[in-house]
Order: C-alpha cells, then sequence, then structure tokens
C-alpha cells in the first residue's frame, strides 16, 4: 500500500492524489496495485469512520472528490490493459427526486471497488432504467 496515497485520499487532498497517482503510473507501478491496494481501501476506511460518525458527508465528498481524480487517471489505463469490471450496475435517483449526493458517493464507491458504473442521472423514470 502507498501510505502516502491512501492518507491523500482520506484526507480528500485531489491535487496531492492527482500527482501520486501519475507519479506511481510514470514508475511502472501496476495500475490494478494502485487501485486495490491504496485507493480502494482508502475509500473503504473512509466509509468505516462514516459509520460510526467519526466523519460527516461534508468529509465523505471530499473523499470522494479526490479518489475520482485518481480514477480519472486510471480507467483508461485499466481499460487499455484489458482490466475487466466486476460486473455493471446502473444508478439514479428516482423520478421526483433530483439529489444526487448519496448516489454520487455509492457510484464513486462502487467504481473503487471494480464495478462499471452507468449513471442516469437525477429525477430518472423506471423506464429510463
Amino acid at each position: 500500500m502507498n501510505q502516502e496515497l491512501f492518507d491523500s485520499i482520506c484526507r480528500g487532498r485531489k491535487n496531492d492524489v492527482e500527482k501520486l497517482v501519475n507519479e506511481m503510473v510514470a514508475e511502472g507501478v501496476n495500475v490494478e496495485e494502485i487501485l486495490m491496494e491504496s485507493m480502494v481501501p482508502a475509500m473503504r476506511d473512509i466509509g468505516e469512520k462514516f459509520a460510526r460518525n467519526e466523519v460527516y458527508v461534508p468529509e465523505m465528498l471530499i473523499a470522494a472528490r479526490a479518489m475520482q481524480a485518481g480514477l480519472d487517471i486510471l480507467d483508461p489505463l485499466l481499460t487499455k490493459g484489458g482490466h475487466k469490471p466486476l460486473a455493471t450496475v446502473a444508478i439514479a435517483t428516482v423520478k421526483g427526486d433530483l439529489h444526487d449526493i448519496g448516489k454520487n458517493l455509492v457510484a464513486m464507491m462502487l467504481k473503487g471497488a471494480g464495478f462499471e458504473v452507468i449513471d442516469l442521472g437525477v429525477d430518472c423514470t423506471v423506464e429510463k432504467f
């Protein structure tokens, strides 16, 4: 595990995450290793802290944005390397609900755990699903 990357995600340091992931990729660190050994555990840690009321929604969102910055770099490399997602998940908020913070957090956690996520957006009808 890269402790600095782990800590940067947990602290929501988006710029540091981008820098560290780019450095690791340039050094030839396996892309799946970056994701599964540092990034996913960081989000798991934040999720566990959230469940214990040690962090709250703002901290979760900041960590999720930092994680997304790393995923934006890794996604094309994972695809290019033939990485297969565990499964595909469609996610949206239901018709009448325009709030997407929770949806976005769940989507981020699923992506980080190796799922392909199709985000249908907000206010979605059954037909859209």
